[in-house]
């Protein structure tokens, strides 16, 4: 597709392992003792509801427990964090040490996601997980350090602080390397980073790489840090999962607002994530959405980690139903309880369409994924529709019904507007340039 050709070297984001599989194939007997795994492992996996491999399992854990090095091609909602966290966690019931992995992750979220499911799968067995991230504090973490945990999941950038300014910490006993989205960490510019990582590793270690698509940085990456590695393929191409219903909605651009309540009202009962272009997009429509009396929480980069951590546990615990984010949280992110994904803003970049509605419809559930479409967005869509390979049905929305909120709507925007007026005037006072949540 020429329309999105500068974008070939891009991604197909994959996540973590589903708690009921959703891919069982004809041959579907084969459980995670079959592929070698060990009694007190297999538990764990009944305990978090994993009843079979998924199909990136299958491939990839009996090939790590030959001790060979991986290249993993896999699927949205594919399993993949199963397929790396089962073998190291029986390598280290083997040959017990601290650092003995080193799991490299392109986003703090992602980070958080990986060390819960190492201490869930590990739990039986004491394993200590350190999260090294940024917009964290360095003190604390160079605490968590020195305390020699097991497993380190961490961003590249964070990292190399730590190498370079935390006394007493090195990464020379490691046993192990994932570098899990490794397509998403090149494109985030972390090359520097990941090449003073892998200089400072053992070269004698075993290296797990999983990547969306074989990019020529990816290729690039692959021959410098693994050794005669077997490559696990699961899926080549875009696709969605059966069990999500697309739709797209045809809007003015002056009633978007009108229509997301509209929305948000017929599907009420719900839990929603709302995609938006920007952090003050995200921003604004939560305290739009706040002043409906609708329960939303925003969720951008320019956030703290502990407010995005905070804005997640709410939804995830739904005392929140609906989560405004922006493209931070597209990848990764695995909240088996949504329902619906709304795109508010349709994506500039059309792969990041596969990302977004892929936060619904997980694990063998059903979702529904709705896509607003000004006269604006008219060409980005239909590079969205040519990547899937399918034109979606017209969400059903009488005009007549919707325009009924519009004097609601337009004096919750008035609030909203005088709102955001005060809390930008705030942050120019005391001299602060991010943009605060919205206060829970």
């Amino acid at each position: 597709m020429t329309a999105d050709s500068e974008q070939s070297e891009d991604e197909t984001s994959i996540t973590d392992q589903p708690t009921l599989n959703e891919q069982v194939d004809d041959e579907a007997t084969v459980t995670f003792k079959d592929l070698g795994i060990v009694d007190v492992l297999c538990e764990a996996c009944e305990e978090l509801k994993w009843k079979t491999p998924s199909k990136i399992q299958k491939e990839a854990i009996p090939v790590a427990l030959e001790g060979k090095d991986i290249i993993g091609l896999a699927e949205t909602g594919s399993g993949k964090t199963g397929a790396f966290a089962l073998p190291i966690l029986q390598a280290l019931l083997e040959n017990p040490q601290r650092y003995f992995a080193l799991i490299l992750t392109p986003t703090r979220e992602l980070a958080f996601q990986i060390s819960e499911q190492f201490e869930a799968l590990g739990a039986s067995i004491g394993v200590k997980c350190a999260v090294i991230v940024g917009g964290m504090d360095m003190v604390a973490q160079a605490l968590m350090l020195s305390k020699k945990p097991h497993i380190i999941i961490a961003t590249p950038g964070r990292l190399v602080d730590h190498l370079e300014n935390t006394k007493g910490f090195n990464l020379k006993a490691v046993k192990y390397l994932v570098m899990d989205e490794a397509d998403r960490i090149l494109n985030m510019d972390f090359e520097v980073e990941v090449d003073k990582i892998l200089r400072v590793i053992p070269r004698e270690r075993r290296t797990y790489l999983f990547s969306a698509t074989m990019t020529k940085k990816v290729q690039k990456l692959q021959r410098a840090s693994l050794q005669d590695p077997v490559k696990v393929e699961v899926s080549t191409k875009y696709q969605t999962v059966d069990k999500l219903q697309q739709y797209y909605l045809f809007i003015p651009v002056k009633y978007k607002d009108v229509y997301l309540v509209h929305v948000l009202n017929e599907l009420s009962g719900h839990s929603f994530i709302v995609f938006v272009a920007t952090c003050a997009g995200a921003l604004r429509a939560a305290l739009l959405l706040r002043n409906l009396g609708l329960a939303a929480v925003p969720l951008h980069g320019q956030m703290s980690q502990n407010k995005r951590l905070a804005a997640l546990n709410k939804f995830k615990n739904k005392s929140r139903s609906i989560l405004i984010c922006t493209d931070v949280a597209s990848r990764g992110l695995d909240i088996p309880h949504v329902d619906v994904v709304i795109n508010l803003d349709i994506p500039l970049h059309s792969k990041d369409y596969i990302h977004r509605v892929g936060r619904t419809a997980r694990a063998g559930r059903a979702g529904k994924a709705i896509t607003f479409v000004s006269q604006y967005d008219v060409e980005l869509y239909q590079r969205i529709e040519q990547l899937i390979g399918k034109q979606l049905p017209k969400y059903d929305a009488e005009e007549a019904e919707v325009l009924i909120l519009q004097e609601r709507v337009a004096e919750a925007q008035r609030l909203t507007n005088i709102l955001l007026r005060n809390h930008y005037q705030f942050q120019i006072i005391v001299g602060r340039h991010s943009l605060l949540p919205f206060p829970s």
